[in-house]
Order: C-alpha cells, then sequence, then structure tokens
C-alpha cells in the first residue's frame, strides 16, 4: 500500500488537548470503577475456565490461526533493561492467560483474566507510552501481548468486543511487518482488550516465550471453512491546520471460502488517527522498503 501527504486535515480530527494532571488522576479512577461495577454486574459472562497443553493438544487440535512478534527492538532512547524487564512481565501475564477456555457467548478480557500488575506480583518497570512519550511504569510492555491477541483474533471468527489504538506514533518504522495500528493499547483497567465468542464452538489461546519471540495460537474443536485476510487500504500523513502532523490508515478484513476461494466477506476493521512525534517527510524514504512491524511496545 502505497503513502500520500495531505496539506488540508480530514473533517473531524480535533486539536489536541493536553489535560491536567488533577483531572487525568480523577477521570483514571471513575473509570476504573466504572470497570469494576461491570464485571461484578457481567461476572458470568467473563471467560475464567483454563486447561494443561496436555488437554488442549488432545481436546482441542485444530490450530485457527497463529503468530509471533520479536520482545526486544532497537528504539531511540529506551533503556535496553526496560525491554529485559518487558520480557519478565510478559512471562508473568501468560500465567494468566495461557490455556484460556473461550466457550461460546464468553467474553476475554484482558484485565480481568490478568489483574492489576503490581511489584507484590513479580512485575517490573517497563516502557509504558503516555501522551506522546515513554515512561516507567510497572508492568509496562504488555501492549505487546494485547497486540499479539488482537492481531490473531482478526483471523478468527471471533468478535473484538473493546479494542483501543495508540493516540501517538513516536518511534518511527522499524522492521514493522504488519500494517500501521493493527495493535491494541492497554491501561488498567479501563483500557482493556475484549474478544467475544459469538461462535457456536470453543476456542483456547495459548502463549508462550520462545527464542526471544513471544507467540500465540487460537486452537479449535472443529475445522474453520473460512480463512481470513487483514490488510491496509489507505495510509497517508496529515498536516493539521494548527500545526503537526497525524498519521492515518484504514484496515480491513477479508472473509475467504477456503474451498472456493471465494470472497464472502470484505469489512471495515478500524480506522486509526495518531498524532505524529517525528518528522513524517523523513520516514516517508523508509517507508518505501514497506516494512512493518506489531511489537509496539
Amino acid at each position: 500500500m502505497g503513502f500520500s501527504f495531505k496539506k488540508k486535515s480530514i473533517p473531524g480530527m480535533h486539536q489536541r488537548v493536553n489535560r491536567g494532571n488533577l483531572r487525568l488522576f480523577l477521570g483514571k479512577i471513575y473509570f476504573q470503577w466504572k470497570r469494576y461495577l461491570v464485571w461484578f454486574l457481567e461476572r458470568k459472562s467473563f471467560a475464567s475456565t483454563k486447561i494443561s497443553f496436555n488437554e488442549l493438544s488432545h481436546l482441542f487440535p485444530i490450530s485457527v490461526f497463529k503468530h509471533s512478534s520479536p520482545i526486544y527492538r532497537k528504539l531511540k532512547d529506551v533503556p535496553m533493561y526496560l525491554q529485559e524487564n518487558k520480557r519478565v512481565n510478559l512471562s508473568i501475564a501468560i500465567l494468566k492467560l495461557d490455556g484460556l477456555v473461550l466457550n461460546p457467548g464468553e467474553v476475554f478480557s484482558f484485565w480481568y483474566l490478568v489483574g492489576k500488575p503490581t511489584k507484590r506480583k513479580g512485575y517490573l518497570p517497563g516502557m509504558q507510552l503516555r501522551n506522546g512519550s515513554f515512561i516507567e511504569r510497572t508492568g509496562g510492555g504488555l501492549c505487546q501481548m494485547a497486540n499479539l491477541i488482537y492481531w490473531m483474533s482478526l483471523h478468527t471468527p471471533l468478535t473484538i468486543k473493546e479494542r483501543w489504538r495508540h493516540s501517538f506514533d513516536i518511534f518511527p518504522d522499524s522492521e514493522r511487518t504488519l500494517p500501521f495500528g493493527s495493535g491494541a493499547t492497554l491501561s488498567y483497567n479501563y483500557i482493556d482488550l475484549q474478544i467475544k465468542n459469538t461462535t457456536k464452538q470453543t476456542f483456547v489461546l495459548h502463549l508462550w516465550i520462545e527464542d526471544d519471540f513471544l507467540k500465540g495460537e487460537w486452537y479449535s474443536d472443529v475445522e474453520i471453512p473460512f480463512s481470513y485476510q487483514v490488510y491496509e487500504s489507505y495510509h497517508g500523513f496529515h498536516a493539521e491546520p494548527w500545526g503537526g502532523y497525524t498519521r492515518r490508515n484504514a484496515i480491513r478484513k477479508k472473509k475467504i471460502s477456503k474451498s472456493t476461494k471465494e470472497i464472502l466477506d470484505d469489512e471495515l476493521v478500524t480506522e486509526n488517527v495518531a498524532w505524529m512525534m517525528y518528522e513524517p517527510l523523513l520516514e516517508e524514504g523508509r517507508q518505501g522498503s514497506g516494512s512493518r512491524d506489531s511489537n509496539l511496545t
């Protein structure tokens, strides 16, 4: 997919607003307790059953889709120890998610299962994106797992119930293999990744770390007669009238019959808009190679 530059902003893109720390703090408290209430009222709908890998291989032998992403990346001004800590944080979260059974009608919620990442649980300071920069935060780096699960789920009949995008594009592309904006951001507990099983078959999530890669796979007990192609239908940089640039793209999903190869559906998945924190004209030359990557944090 090619790239384009627009001199005028697309209607509906508002000027960036810097909110005060007090307002951000109070807003966070409000939305966290609102989420706790939803968890309590709808607790029966959230998936929580887990099985071992041996049970998985016997009961759910069909691999629906799998993917992997590198844990370590060379990022400007980001200390390497934060990525070492991220590996630890991912390993702890895997213990809560690996082997999760998602029955028909149930909802996968990342934070409902993982819980609050605290020092007491063994989580270490990792990189977390915030307001156009990064900070050290206990449990930082878990977004990479959300990215992986979200991308895999797009290649299944599962329904994305809740997904949040990054508001800022902080780093230029580096060995990117997936479309920009194909990940999911997290913030405990009100910015969540939720996936609902609206099908009549059961799915099981398998996650692990191997050779410095975070790996994941969705399994089921029934062969799915469709395959899915997730692709970028538009990508461009836009100069905003109040200064700065935004990066925008549209991601679509094709549903293809495995038997006839016929395209049965072609739906819009999401439209991403992110404030750019680097000069897009410098990035244009690098984009020419068509490289992508899903490892955002």
